[in-house]
């Protein structure tokens, strides 16, 4: 795309829809009760160092100096990476 700012807007978005989804299946999980939403539970937790992996690979890109777009790109790569984990583990129980 000849605009990384908009191309960056339309992979957020796409993100978003699929984070949406693993987060209706969480929600069925937790309703059911259980071992299983015990485990669940306790996974939610450690998916939160996502975020702090991400804020780390923005920081360091931004810290050598690339420009303001790819620093911005980066970041979306770790989480959109642990959103499709959560979705494909979900989608299959």
């Amino acid at each position: 795309m000849f605009n990384p700012w908009l191309e960056l807007s339309l992979k957020a978005v796409h993100m978003g829809m699929e984070a949406q989804s693993v987060i209706a299946l969480r929600m069925l999980r937790l309703a059911t009760g259980g071992a299983r939403m015990e485990a669940d539970a306790s996974r939610m937790v450690t998916n939160d160092v996502a975020a702090a992996e991400a804020q780390t690979v923005a920081a360091v890109s931004a810290l050598n100096g690339r420009s303001p777009h790819v620093v911005v790109s980066q970041a979306p790569r770790v989480v959109k990476k642990r959103v499709r984990a959560n979705k494909r583990r979900r989608s299959r129980h």
